[in-house]
Formats: C-alpha cells, structure tokens, sequence
C-alpha cells in the first residue's frame, strides 16, 4: 500500500560528497564538477555540519580577478571581496549552515529554499551531524507518483474517513495529476475541507468538483 512521501527522509539523496575545512578551492571546483553539484556541506570532527560551500561562494575569486574595486564597492562588498583571496572551504563557506532536519515536511524544505534563496539544504540530525542532502530537484520528486496511486490515497485516506455513511458515492479520477471528484455534499461545508486534503497529497497538481455526475452525498447539514 503506497503512502505519500510527507517528510525530508522520504526523498533526501543519502550518498553525499563533502568536505572537511582544509579542502582546498580546486578540490572543491573538482568535486562539484565531478559530482554535478553546485554546493557541498562543510564538516568538522565525526561529520557535523558546519557550513556550506556554494558556487556563489567561488566566484568572486573570478569577478575580482582584474580588477580594482573603488573605495565604496570595497565597503558594499567586503566578504565578497574576502572571499576574493580564500583557499580553503573554511574560509570560502557560508556559516552557519542552513540545514533541515530529516523529519521536517517536504513543504517546510520548500519554504527554506525559498526564503534562504539556496538549492540543497544539507539534512542534520538533532546533534547536527550530516544525514543526507535534499535538493529542489528531490522535491519534485513526487510528481513522479502515478494517477493510481494518488487515486488509491485520496479513496482511502481522505473519501472513507470524512465520508463514512456512502464513500462510494464519490468518484475519485486522477489525470496527470489533476484530481476530480464526482458527486454531490450533502454539507456544502465539507468542499473546501476536502479539497484543502487532497490538495495536501504529495503529488497532486490539482483538485476540482464535478456535482452533476452524482447523488447528494456525505453528513446532512
């Protein structure tokens, strides 16, 4: 019986390349373009995470290259222009790391990513050692779940429990993602209800009522 995938855990990439703090800046250019990555977790003793060493932290080395930055970018942009000079991933990592933790919601990796601007979130343990790493592309893994299955979740997860008296009055179809459900509420307050929890099931794409094709069904109002 297939469940949705609703935490980091589920989807994290658990083989991960990192680097301790004496890497040095070629090892880490190496290592990126080996692995096809565009960040790499800083670790320290057994494997705590201590920062994260990004593209982004690479480049000024190359955009200062020939340059003499003036007296005002020099104030805009110090740690850019420390970077400049660095060879190690201590001195080239963000610190401290955004990481998550491997019971957090795929939609909390989500709203991270998002508001932290980053495309992997190193995934630590409660001690902050390293667990795994979770990139955008593994959120969208769960696009990749089949119509049957988000069909089979909805019916039983969703339909039977809030519908008990008539659960097969309502029809569960799933096309590509998008999910229709066919028969009429008795409780026209139980629409948003449901459609809120279907919309909750990793991999739908979205929901919409069809109440012509069916009997009233459901609680009385």
């Amino acid at each position: 019986m297939s469940r949705s995938p609703h935490t980091v855990s589920d989807v994290m990439t658990h083989t991960v390349v990192a680097v301790g703090r004496g890497a040095s800046f070629k090892e880490i250019v190496r290592l990126m373009r080996q692995w096809k990555v565009s960040a790499l977790p800083v670790l320290e003793g057994e494997g705590r995470v201590v920062g994260v060493v990004s593209e982004a932290d690479l480049l000024p080395k190359e955009e200062f290259r020939d340059s003499d930055p003036d007296r005002l970018t020099q104030l805009r942009r110090l740690p850019d222009l420390a970077k400049a000079g660095a060879l190690t991933a201590g001195e080239l990592m963000s610190t401290p790391a955004v990481t998550i933790q491997a019971g957090a919601t795929l939609a909390e990796a989500a709203r991270v990513m998002a508001l932290r601007r980053v495309k992997r979130l190193p995934v630590v343990s409660d001690g902050g050692m390293l667990e795994g790493v979770i990139s955008r592309a593994d959120l969208l893994k769960v696009f990749l779940r089949s119509d049957e299955e988000l069909a089979e979740e909805i019916r039983r997860d969703i339909v039977v429990p809030l519908l008990p008296a008539s659960p097969s009055s309502v029809r569960v179809t799933v096309s590509d993602g998008r999910v229709t459900l066919t028969g009429r509420l008795r409780d026209p307050s139980l629409v948003p209800v449901v459609a809120r929890l279907v919309r909750a099931v990793e991999g739908v794409v979205d929901v919409d009522f069809d109440p012509t094709g069916g009997d009233a069904v459901g609680r009385s109002a």
